[in-house]
C-alpha cells in the first residue's frame, strides 16, 4: 500500500494519520515477513527430513534385500552341510566311499550303498587253491610251488 492509495481512499486524512496507517501496514508486513521466514525455514527443514527419509527408505530396502539374499545363501549352505554329513554317516556305516554316494536322503543313500557293495562283491568268488585254509599236505613250500607250477604251466 502506498501513501497515494491512502489519500485516494481517505482524502480528509492528515499526514499524521497517513503516517500512522503506513506504520501499522509496515509493522504488519514486517510481521508477515518474519512469519514467512520462519515458515520457509520450517519448509526447508521438512524437505531435508523428507529427503533423508527417502534415502533411509532406499537403504532399508537395500538392506532388506541383502538380508534376504544372505538368508537364502545360509539356508542353502545348511542344506548342503546336512546332506554332506548324512552321506558321510552312511559312508562310515557301510564302508562305501562318500564320493560314490549321490542320493538325497539317508534311506536312498543306504540303498545306493548296498547296491554298490553288492556290485563290488560278486555272488561267487572264484575258487582259489590254498586260499588260506589249512591243508594236511606235509610237503615243503618249495615242493608245493613246484607242484603248482608243473600243473599250471605244463597243462
Amino acid at each position: 500500500m502506498k501513501r497515494t492509495d491512502i489519500t485516494g481512499l481517505f482524502p480528509d486524512a492528515t499526514a499524521e494519520q497517513v503516517n500512522a496507517l503506513m506504520d501499522i501496514n509496515g509493522a504488519d508486513i514486517n510481521s508477515a515477513k518474519a512469519g514467512l521466514g520462519d515458515l520457509q525455514t520450517q519448509l526447508a527443514t521438512a524437505n531435508a527430513t523428507i529427503e533423508q527419509l527417502r534415502a533411509d527408505a532406499a537403504n532399508v530396502e537395500e538392506l532388506t534385500n541383502r538380508a534376504t539374499s544372505l538368508e537364502t545363501e545360509l539356508n542353502a549352505l545348511k542344506a548342503s552341510n546336512a546332506l554332506r554329513d548324512m552321506r558321510e554317516k552312511v559312508s562310515k556305516n557301510t564302508g562305501v566311499p562318500v564320493s560314490l554316494l549321490t542320493a538325497e536322503t539317508e534311506q536312498e543313500c543306504m540303498e545306493q550303498a548296498n547296491g554298490i557293495m553288492n556290485f563290488a562283491r560278486p555272488a561267487n568268488y572264484p575258487s582259489v587253491r590254498d586260499g588260506g585254509e589249512s591243508t594236511s599236505v606235509k610237503s615243503s613250500t618249495r615242493q608245493q610251488f613246484a607242484d603248482w607250477y608243473g600243473q599250471t604251466i605244463n597243462n
